[in-house]
């Protein structure tokens, strides 16, 4: 199967699939279970044949009871027969059914898996700018949405297909001229279902992106609700959201009606009267006797299926094809770094240097410009400057969170473009200030980074922290699940985890991005200690405005408006930099 080999950050060897369309997409992943295909296709085929039967023993059996002498000696092997086949068709619709849910439900799993996958691959640039609550829907409905669209979507389009082309097969057999019928309601079906599916393609999508957008909104209301609430903004929220909710049911409305003008109903009343017209014509010309009559017309009954189906499975197929754009979409968005697989995956030494560098944000911003130094391993480095200086960009740019516009990030002499990416970042430690902790126990976060990590290796690293002691607090202690993000934590707990997961994983580059902003002046001299602790023997960058902190950095970087305005010691800084200088005054 062709694929499309697009960078990431982070992949897992998996099956690959074609992304050129949504159609051959799904395909490709379709196509890897052949023989629950070949369950669907024959348990439909069978199906359809063995309704067929029906009918025309049926009319059979009328003959052989309209005859001078009838012979109801027959009655009893056709009775049995209609039985034995009905009882044949329940066990292969059995395994139609049960091959098509089986297909969704298998589907579902591989591409809620590959999305997931794709999206761990991506960039922050990527996931800086695509919304969490329209990733949600997509990685959630609309995923469902595609095995819906297999069963009772394609499950139905496949079986109701075979109930067509009976009645074309069948009807030859009693007089060529039935095969008027069918086979023009059959042409007339297929010409009105392809303007349905047309009209009802972007109608889909509509669907589909108002109930992203309605997931987007949701989402953001409940992530910043406590901001919400202080504002006192909770009618204008339910105001929007009632709007976003308007939007899907017009959506859906606007889909109800086009479902509504679908002809089908009105092409089999008619093929209906026609056939059955046409039947007793022949009846009165004598080409066709009784039996044949009614078993014509019990063929022609069997249009009722696909005519049914029709109404509601093509739309869940439509549903599922907007759903694969949707989700295919988000895949083969471009991301700006690749995990460079055979790069260099040594033991990092700690020693960093800016080159002439600079960054800028994909709308053109400039963030950082012409940025020089070098720091040697195991050096301190203080970064300063106002707030919106660059100097979270300036960190970010070490582990390639974001990757730069020109210049050179080296680290240990070579270009972090060089370098294995999971090597890279697993070297480099890095504790922001907006600490993300999971909704799991306090110990799987300390070691997230180290996942095989002992009990005595996460309890040495809480201790180093100066975390260990409000744990104990806890009635389950290391077990103690916390809320999601850290909810139930003060701001101080969670940044003194934040660092006892960074302690467990030993980084030979260490980044503070203001990380002891929240923690009160009783604890941070244990805080500072811990801090100076362990940046011996490694390279650390500290983003802070705390003069005790900034003090015994080895190289302090002041930034103003995305420049070096200074670098030097503290004692260096104090007499030759104004810019340095108004930062403590200010």
């Amino acid at each position: 199967m062709t694929t499309i080999a697009s960078p990431a950050e982070f992949t897992i060897q998996r099956p690959q699939y074609s992304r050129t369309s949504a159609i051959r997409w799904v395909l490709s992943h379709v196509l890897r279970h052949n023989w629950i295909i070949v369950m669907v296709f024959l348990g439909a085929l069978g199906n359809a044949a063995l309704a067929a039967v029906v009918p025309i023993l049926v009319g059979d059996a009328f003959n052989a009871m309209l005859l001078p002498s009838p012979d109801t000696g027959v009655l009893v092997p056709l009775a049995l027969i209609i039985g034995g086949t009905q009882v044949l068709r329940g066990v292969l619709q059995l395994g139609r059914n049960f091959g098509a849910e089986l297909l969704g439900q298998r589907l579902e799993a591989e591409i809620r898996d590959e999305l997931y996958i794709s999206l761990l691959g991506k960039s922050m640039t990527f996931h800086s700018l695509q919304p969490v609550g329209d990733t949600m829907a997509r990685a959630t409905n609309d995923v469902r949405e595609i095995n819906l669209m297999f069963n009772p979507g394609i499950n139905l389009v496949i079986g109701s297909f075979f109930f067509l082309v009976m009645p074309i097969l069948a009807a030859p057999r009693y007089h060529p001229a039935l095969l008027i019928t069918p086979l023009l309601f059959a042409l007339a079906y297929f010409a009105s279902l392809a303007r349905y599916l047309k009209t009802l393609a972007p109608i889909s999508d509509e669907v589909r992106a108002s109930f992203g957008s309605m997931n987007t909104h949701l989402s953001e209301s409940l992530d910043g609700v406590e901001t919400v609430k202080g504002a006192a903004q909770e009618d204008s929220e339910v105001e929007r959201f009632i709007l976003n909710a308007k939007r899907v049911r017009d959506a859906f409305v606007k889909q109800g009606d086009t479902e509504a003008r679908f002809i089908a109903f009105l092409l089999y009343g008619i093929a209906i009267a026609a056939g059955l017209t046409h039947a007793l014509f022949l009846f009165r010309e004598g080409l066709l006797n009784t039996g044949q009559v009614i078993a014509y017309f019990g063929l022609l009954r069997m249009l009722d299926f696909p005519t049914f189906t029709s109404s509601w499975a093509y739309t869940q197929v439509s549903m599922g094809l907007a759903g694969a754009r949707r989700i295919l979409e988000l895949i083969n968005r471009e991301t700006d770094l690749d995990q460079n697989a055979s790069g260099y995956s040594g033991e990092m030494k700690g020693e960093v240097e800016f080159k002439d560098v600079t960054f800028a944000y994909p709308d053109g911003s400039a963030v950082l410009e012409n940025i020089s130094f070098k720091v040697k391993p195991g050096q301190t480095v203080a970064v300063v400057g106002q707030t919106g200086a660059g100097k979270t960009s300036l960190v970010k740019l070490l582990n390639r969170t974001y990757d730069i516009s020109s210049g050179q990030v080296l680290v240990d002499g070579l270009d972090v473009r060089e370098w294995n990416l999971a090597s890279l970042r697993s070297q480099i430690s890095m504790i922001e200030q907006d600490i993300f902790l999971f909704s799991r126990s306090i110990s799987d976060n300390l070691a997230f980074g180290k996942p095989g990590a002992g009990q005595d290796e996460v309890e040495s690293a809480a201790r180093a922290a100066q975390a260990h002691d409000f744990i104990e607090t806890f009635e389950n202690g290391y077990e103690t699940v916390i809320g999601e993000r850290g909810v139930t934590l003060s701001g101080g707990q969670r940044q003194r985890l934040a660092l006892g997961r960074a302690f467990l994983t030993d980084p030979r580059i260490l980044i503070l991005d203001d990380s002891t902003s929240a923690i009160d002046s009783a604890t941070e001299d244990k805080i500072q200690r811990a801090i100076s602790a362990a940046a011996r023997g490694r390279t650390t960058f500290i983003i802070t405005h705390r003069l005790s902190q900034i003090r015994w950095a080895d190289l302090i970087i002041v930034l103003r408006k995305g420049q070096v305005a200074a670098m030097g010691s503290h004692d260096e800084l104090m007499r030759t930099s104004d810019a340095y200088a108004r930062i403590f005054r200010e």
